[in-house]
């Protein structure tokens, strides 16, 4: 099936004229208008406009990167010109805001010739950690449609998944590509912090947030890291690092690596099942030649506590630009009087109707406690403190990557859990990120591959975790043991 094909094998009959990029259009097109309707990963099609693309990369002829030619589909927060962008919230939804540029990631795939289908579901401006607290409502899991497929990018890892495209790019503030990319059974890779620009793409957390993408395969992410990667003049953020060709090292192997499996990542109360599945990988990688110890990061416990106050933090300053003036949908003075039963008086009473309207409730709680985190009584208390605390986590992975060459860690401590069952508790909702956002803190790599399937029939994934800059060194050890395993290969029955 056309479809099912990794963007390496799609590349090379591309170029051996066994394929045409309208073919391999046409069947992802057909695919999501099949599926999708059971799992509501993609939010806006842009299927007329991917065929032309399609047919402009038939008629050049060549095909001579490994994207020219290849549908894709992008989270619904990166702007991409004459494309509805909402980041799945009623705040832009309502305003059909249709960006007027490209982000650089889409333009930068745009100058290669690959093929955007349209955009993918998401928490609502990247805030969850299932996909539930979308405008356009939850995607569904496609190996079980009772299951969440995670967050915030749960939309690009279920069209992953379900073979709706051919790669997808995401964004990563917490866990946000792995985790979804663990629940989905694909490969999930975040970046160094400033390794991929974050220019065009509506920022949640700036500190925090990174470019990345979700694939079918390790050496899948590293074709399209080495194509979005790079300085940017456009984001200061971004580092002036140079690019290497990621593929050309996914062969070294493993033998003589030496990897740290941390004890603050196996914890009380994980699925034992997770537990079992990483244990067996770190086998796999002892059997490879591989040399596995045991590492501490003392700092890790206090990560969650330290992320949700930092993130909240910056989201409260992001989000105070969509005020129904400068962005944002508008109220009409009609529409007020039904509810006051008369014309605002006030601009601060016309911004509560704005946000009251356009905000869901995850992000109104993260907007609150954000700003009270950073009122004039509590910053010390704790912003500063956050901040020291991160810079102590930080710390920690520069000292263990002087003793090791990566990290292997579980992504969740669950598989996928059923939709609804965090819904009331968005504590609990925020301790999915309990082995994801210390990586964030730090600004260092991490990449989500199957590893396992539990009882249930769900997919495990666990990360490989890198030194800064150190992408190539964990989709070298991804490499290896995708090859030496065959997680990657099984799909979902759709």
């Amino acid at each position: 099936m056309t479809f099912s094909l990794t963007i390496a094998q799609a590349h090379e009959r591309l170029k051996s004229k066994k394929l045409s990029a309208v073919d391999l259009t046409r069947a992802c097109i057909e695919r999501i208008e099949s599926v999708d309707k059971s799992l509501n990963a993609v939010v806006h099609r842009n299927f007329d406009r991917a065929l032309d693309e399609a047919k402009k990369a038939d008629k050049k002829g060549v095909f001579d990167h490994p994207l020219a030619g290849i549908p894709y589909l992008a989270k619904d927060v990166f702007c991409e010109e004459g494309v509805p962008t909402t980041a799945c919230s009623n705040m832009l939804r309502n305003k059909d805001f249709i960006p007027p540029f490209d982000s650089t990631t889409t333009k930068r795939l745009k100058e290669k010739s690959a093929v955007s289908l349209g955009k993918t579901n998401t928490d609502e401006f990247t805030m969850g950690a299932s996909t539930e607290t979308s405008c356009f409502g939850v995607t569904k899991n496609p190996w079980d449609h009772s299951r969440v497929a995670g967050g915030s990018s749960g939309g690009s890892a279920a069209a992953v998944a379900a073979d709706e495209c051919l790669f997808a790019i995401g964004t990563d503030t917490g866990g946000s590509i792995r985790q979804p990319a663990a629940f989905c059974g694909c490969v999930g890779l975040k970046v160094t912090y400033g390794r991929t620009s974050r220019y065009g793409v509506l920022s949640m957390a700036s500190s925090l947030d990174s470019i990345g993408a979700l694939t079918k395969t390790v050496e899948d992410a590293a074709i399209v890291l080495g194509t979005i990667a790079g300085k940017d003049p456009l984001d200061a953020t971004t580092g002036d690092v140079s690019v290497p060709d990621y593929t050309q090292i996914l062969q070294k192997g493993v033998k003589g690596m030496k990897i740290g499996l941390p004890k603050e990542y196996f914890v009380e109360g994980m699925d034992p099942q997770v537990e079992a599945f990483v244990r067996e990988a770190a086998k796999v990688f002892t059997a490879m030649g591989a040399k596995v110890v045991d590492v501490s990061l003392p700092h890790s416990p206090y990560a969650i506590a330290t992320y949700y106050v930092i993130v909240p933090s910056e989201v409260s300053s992001n989000m105070a630009r969509y005020d129904g003036i400068r962005y944002g949908h508008t109220e009409t003075n009609s529409t007020l009087s039904e509810v006051e039963g008369r014309h605002p008086l006030t601009l601060i009473e016309y911004y509560e109707h704005v946000r009251s309207s356009g905000f869901g409730d995850e992000v109104k709680r993260r907007i609150m406690i954000g700003t009270y985190a950073l009122s004039a009584g509590y910053y010390d208390a704790y912003y500063r403190q956050a901040q020291k605390v991160r810079t102590l986590i930080k710390n920690d992975f520069e000292e263990v990557f002087k003793k090791v060459d990566c990290l292997l860690t579980p992504v969740a401590p669950t598989p996928a859990f059923t939709i609804g069952a965090h819904t009331d508790d968005p504590v609990q909702m925020y301790l999915e990120d309990i082995f994801t956002a210390p990586i964030n803190l730090a600004g260092i790599p991490g990449l989500s591959l199957p590893c396992g399937f539990s009882k249930d029939n769900l997919p495990i994934g666990m990360q490989i975790l890198g030194p800064q800059w150190g992408e190539e060194a964990i989709l070298q050890a991804g490499n290896a043991y995708e090859k030496a395993t065959e997680w990657h290969t099984k799909k979902p029955a759709l």
